[in-house]
This record gives C-alpha cells, structure tokens and sequence, in this order.
C-alpha cells in the first residue's frame, strides 16, 4: 500500500496520480489534504512519514510545490529516506542505491506526464541491494 499527501500546492497532481494508481490496480491511502485551500505542508508529510514508519504503508508520495519541504518533513522520521525527484533516472537511482521509501515531487517544477513516469519508475525499481549500498543505507539508519 502506498501512503500520499499534499498540501494544496500539490493536491491537482496528487489527485492526477491517485487517478494514475486506481489505473494501474495499486492501493493507496490518501492522507490528504482535502481541497485546494491554503494548509500547512509539514501536517501531510508527517501523516505519509508516520505510515511509512509504522509499516502501515510500504512507500509513500508526498507533494507540494517545490517537493521540497515536504521532504524536508518526511526525512525528520526515523526510517524514512524520502528522495526529492524531477527526473526518472533520480527515481530510479534513488531506489537502486538508497532504497528510498518515500518520493517527493513539487507539483510546481514537473508537470503531470513527467510525474507520472517518475512514480512510476520509483514503484517499480527494487533496491539493488548490492552490498556497498546496503552499508551505506545501513550507515544513514544508524
């Protein structure tokens, strides 16, 4: 199950990609927020962090307009290696070399094709689990 949240900067595209997940059969928890009016980005990336943590949810997707403090959000909670991605290839390599669990994009810098691809690529990439990697998210953990 995939844990998503925005604040209104990002609620058009968290709802393009709910959409996107309903298309593709995967089940997701929407964390809000639940419309466009002004709210605090920090309250849906710590809903999304917290289900992610709790194990509640496998991986998580939070956005806002840059991505960037819901990010900055998410990563203040244990166990989350949430990857801040405008691109596919930093969505691929963030899964391969860091086994990120959560992704962040700003709904302001990609527009929803690019997004797309971008939670796709991060949902489907598998940690690459090659044994520098893993010292290495085992070094981010501890």
């Amino acid at each position: 199950m995939i844990a998503i949240g925005s604040d209104h900067g990002g609620y058009d595209l968290r709802v393009a990609v709910m959409k996107h997940l309903d298309e593709l059969g995967l089940e997701y928890k929407d964390m809000g927020c639940p419309d466009k009016s002004s709210c605090d980005y920090p309250v849906y990336g710590k809903a999304v962090a917290k289900a992610v943590q709790s194990g509640e949810c496998d991986r998580g997707i939070v956005i806002c307009t840059t991505g960037i403090g819901i990010s900055i959000t998410a990563n203040k909670f244990k166990g989350i290696r949430c990857a801040l991605c405008a691109d596919s290839l930093s969505a691929r390599l963030t899964r391969l070399h860091n086994d990120a669990n959560v992704l962040a994009m700003g709904a302001g810098i990609v527009g929803p094709n690019l997004a797309m691809e971008i939670v796709d690529t991060f949902l489907n990439t598998p940690f690459s689990g090659e044994e520098r990697h893993a010292r290495r998210v085992r070094q981010i953990e501890d």
